[in-house]
């Protein structure tokens, strides 16, 4: 299956009765009440009609060109880039070029050097010639900002795979780490589930140093081209950099003397983790990063293209492929399926979707068909643990996590299924294994438990994102308001979550989103969790988060905030009104029982007049996040699932859980 373009509408109508209407008006004069019910109707048909006939929900997922660019770059390696996929990726890379020559990782941010690098590439393959204006002005750029020497680890990868950097002049990844106990720091599960999928096939591909024929010269984006790589010095050797300076030192002196019997044996312990983990439609971990690596990793073992890991590898990668009107071809990183359906259930239950809705009891019944009833990487940590959870995506048995598995069992929960007993059997699986993922702290992260180190963080290799997988606030808070809808709320487990996500807010009264933008986010998730756990709304932590909301609000009665909140504390709550940031503001408001405050009047107003007649809202900025600044997300149904979710709540008065039941 090729996913399509956002759009589609169908009929339905929400039940609204015994709406209560405030006095409130919006704009134009019209009763917020009508207005907020109007829009909430329109939103419902809208998503409805986007329902697929199995019953999930999936909206695109968008990210930046280096997908699309290192997908050329993985079929030029294997020797299988045609000419109609290379003018299809092309045309999406220079259609996100920005007037100066750049590309950014996310709507309205900076042009970022290895993003601009490496669709420069990109272009190079698909014919660009490099005296063109719009080729011109990027390498100008990359040159100003210090050329490829400058770029991130991962994209000089991608450069030495064709001799357009030296191996020698990138950090070691012995593959031998493969062996390392998971007590031993710095072992492959000592990273966090995306950077361990993507770290064990580098290990074969640093060991092998492959290099293919380069179609062209990229003198052009070196400062010097005859110094492409100037030396660094190094660091102090008391500090952490010069720590792992020095022991990349010590692995480089390693490969010259490292048993040829232990490192093939190394590589091909690997391999087989490699294909131990590939999932039924041919991926690795739903994500598409972890597959192009694996798939380079395993042809350099020997497996050819006509392999069936291969070829189902290769086919998994066509999956990931949106094919827009113009003909440009984007790659998403991932898909969402799971975590959109969830969310669709709750918004259509919340809006007033009767439990029983065809529409619903679908979602249901795909959403149980999805759980994972098998050990993953989890189980390293958490041996006894029997399985429960729900993946992000279609197809990944391998990680399940916390994150979808609270909000799949909230979306069950909605729904009035005709058996209960197959619901109830679910959500029992389900939250005993998401207690069993508790950390240390009290709290959860989102794929392991306890995948706390610090150390991974400091490699030389780890210059990418977030390698890690500590707890954080926004997770913890989806636990904590399942747990309390499903009768924990005094459970000794939610009390210790509910103690931690106390402690962890910020003075200004906000909590930092690790899964979504920003402060506004972990605000909008942790506040309606903390009230289902029986804050009251005059607790001084609701109170504070109230008045920090208010303080952010925008003139045009919207929220929202930029990614760069993540590096710059000014922009904390700050930024263009976006549908699902107002959303977020909201559900945490009427949480805290300002239903009848001008702060959500004036959000619920926004949500109304900038609806579209389909019942859609338009969202251009990315509001998700994958790597705090490194990685951004703009996931497409988010501008259609949340605004929903904060308009039923507004008309109906609170959220539907336990109706279904």
């Amino acid at each position: 299956m090729t996913a399509t373009t956002d759009g589609g509408a169908g009929p339905a109508t929400a039940t609204t009765a015994g709406v209560h209407r405030t006095a409130a008006t919006t704009a134009a004069g019209t009763d917020l009440g009508t207005a907020a019910e109007t829009a909430m109707r329109r939103s419902v048909d809208h998503l409805l009609g986007r329902q697929d006939a199995e019953g999930w929900w999936k909206g695109d997922l968008e990210t930046n060109v280096t997908m699309d660019a290192e997908d050329l770059l993985l079929r030029q390696f294997l020797g299988i880039r045609d000419e109609a996929t290379t003018e299809a990726a092309a045309l999406f890379v220079r259609g996100e070029q920005r007037e100066d020559g750049t590309w950014a990782t996310f709507h309205g941010g900076p042009g970022d050097l290895s993003a601009t690098i490496e669709a420069y590439v990109a272009l190079r393959l698909a014919g660009d010639a490099p005296d063109a204006p719009h080729m011109a002005r990027a390498a100008a750029w990359v040159r100003g900002h210090g050329g490829i020497a400058a770029s991130r680890v991962f994209t000089r990868i991608w450069l030495a795979l064709f001799g357009w950097w030296r191996w020698e002049d990138l950090p070691e990844l012995p593959p031998e780490m493969i062996y390392l106990p998971p007590w031993f720091p710095l072992n492959v599960y000592a990273f966090g589930q995306w950077a361990r999928q993507t770290i064990v096939p580098l290990t074969v591909v640093s060991a092998k140093r492959p290099v293919r024929p380069a179609p062209f010269a990229l003198d052009e984006l070196h400062t010097d081209p005859r110094r492409p790589s100037p030396p660094r010095p190094l660091a102090p050797a008391n500090t952490w950099d010069g720590l792992f300076q020095r022991l990349d030192g010590a692995l480089r002196r390693y490969r010259r003397i490292a048993p040829r019997a232990l490192r093939r044996a190394a590589m091909n312990a690997a391999g087989r983790w490699i294909v131990e983990r590939q999932e039924n439609d041919g991926c690795w971990g739903g994500i598409q990063p972890p597959a192009v690596y694996s798939l380079i990793a395993l042809h350099l073992l020997g497996y050819d293209l006509g392999h069936p890991v291969m070829r189902a590898g290769l086919d998994s990668l066509d999956r990931f492929t949106v094919r827009r009107d113009d003909g440009a071809r984007m790659v998403e990183a991932c898909q969402s399926p799971v975590w959109d359906t969830c969310l669709a259930t709750v918004a259509l239950a919340d809006a007033g979707l009767p439990p029983d809705h065809p529409a619903l009891v679908r979602a249901a019944d795909w959403l149980l068909a999805e759980q994972v009833v098998r050990p993953g990487d989890w189980a390293v940590r958490r041996p006894g643990l029997p399985p429960g959870g729900w993946a992000f995506e279609f197809h990944n048995d391998t990680y399940p996590d916390i994150d979808d598995t609270a909000e799949v069992v909230l979306a069950l929960r909605r729904v009035r299924h005709p058996d209960p007993a197959r619901v109830d059997a679910a959500v029992e699986r389900g939250v005993r294994w998401t207690l069993g993922m508790q950390c240390r702290d009290g709290a959860w992260a989102a794929f392991d438990a306890d995948n706390t180190s610090r150390l991974p963080n400091r490699l030389p290799f780890c210059d990418f994102g977030e390698v890690i997988d500590p707890p954080s606030a926004d997770v913890t808070a989806h636990v904590v308001e399942m747990l309390a809808h499903e009768g924990r709320a005094h459970d000794p487990r939610t009390r210790r979550g509910v103690a931690w996500l106390l402690a962890e807010q910020d003075p200004r009264g906000s909590w930092f989103g690790r899964w979504g933008v920003n402060h506004v986010y972990g605000t909008g998730s942790v506040v309606p969790a903390l009230t289902a756990a029986g804050l009251p709304a005059a607790h001084p932590a609701i109170r504070r988060a109230v008045a920090w909301l208010e303080s952010v609000q925008n003139d045009d009665g919207g929220w929202g905030e930029d990614l760069r909140s993540y590096r710059d504390e000014g922009w904390i709550g700050r930024g263009a009104s976006t549908a699902s940031q107002t959303a977020w503001a909201l559900l945490a408001l009427l949480a805290a029982g300002e239903r009848d405050s001008a702060a959500v009047g004036r959000g619920v107003a926004w949500l109304a007049r900038t609806q579209r007649e389909d019942g859609s809202w338009d969202e251009p900025y990315f509001t998700g996040t994958g790597f705090p600044w490194d990685f951004s997300i703009n996931y497409h149904l988010y501008r259609q699932v949340f605004p929903l979710t904060a308009l039923g709540r507004y008309v109906r008065g609170g959220p539907a859980v336990g109706e279904g039941r």
